[in-house]
């Protein structure tokens, strides 16, 4: 389960959020709304103003403040950031390999997710040889081979072209199947096929909030209106 009460200042961002446990909470709103801004808490990479809370699976991780490495997270973002210099496969071992996980059981591991994500075969390439889909596959499987208790989706879609979006949403929705999910999207299709639950966020406050299916067929304001 997540719970955060948190607040930036400096961003004016003031939210509340309790989100399930399993299920998969899209993120919605305009442009400078603070959607990155929640997710990037959630994530570690940004800090909030004191007093402020967040919970990840009972544990607080705001304050004090629990830096990215130790979160039970991963994040996935529009840009894969892989490691220029390391395989598809050394990739996704790497967080394994960074926990102290021994070379062999961690490439291991980095063949099943690679095989999970439909690119078994492009372990031994690096990033420059890999297209655009191809890369955010491997920066997929690299989020899992983690098994993280939370993943986080800022937009991973956004900069993909329909065909490879297409086949990675299909991914991501098998990944998201019992677990606790957080994206953040300007895409309908993304809610539609990914999210359970829903928060409309203007202004850095929460103005809506329901199940994602509400959000689609149902809006009860303008602005989910209008992403409807």
């Amino acid at each position: 389960m997540i719970t955060a009460a948190v607040r930036v200042a400096e961003r004016g961002l003031d939210l509340n959020i309790s989100h399930v446990e399993g299920r998969t909470l899209a993120i919605i709103g305009s442009n400078g709304a603070g959607k990155s801004t929640m997710i990037s808490l959630l994530a570690g990479l940004l800090v909030p103003d004191p007093a402020s809370s967040i919970k990840i699976g009972g544990r607080e991780v705001a304050d004090p403040w629990v830096g990215p490495h130790e979160r039970p997270i991963a994040l996935l973002s529009q840009d894969p950031t892989l490691f220029p210099h390391l395989t598809a496969l050394d990739n996704v071992a790497f967080g394994l390999r960074a926990r102290g996980m021994e070379k062999g059981k961690a490439h291991a591991i980095a063949r099943e997710r690679l095989a999970e994500v439909g690119i078994a075969e492009l372990e031994g390439r690096k990033p420059h040889e890999l297209s655009g889909g191809q890369a955010q596959r491997v920066a997929l499987a690299r989020a899992l081979a983690i098994e993280p208790d939370v993943l986080l989706l800022d937009e991973p879609l956004a900069a993909m072209d329909v065909k490879a979006s297409e086949h990675l949403r299909v991914l991501l929705a098998e990944a998201l199947q019992g677990r606790t999910g957080v994206i953040v999207t300007h895409d309908r299709e993304d809610v539609e096929a990914l999210a359970d639950d829903f928060i409309l966020i203007d202004g850095g406050e929460i103005i809506s909030r329901g199940e994602a299916r509400q959000a689609l067929s149902d809006p009860t304001s303008p602005l989910s209106a209008h992403f409807a």
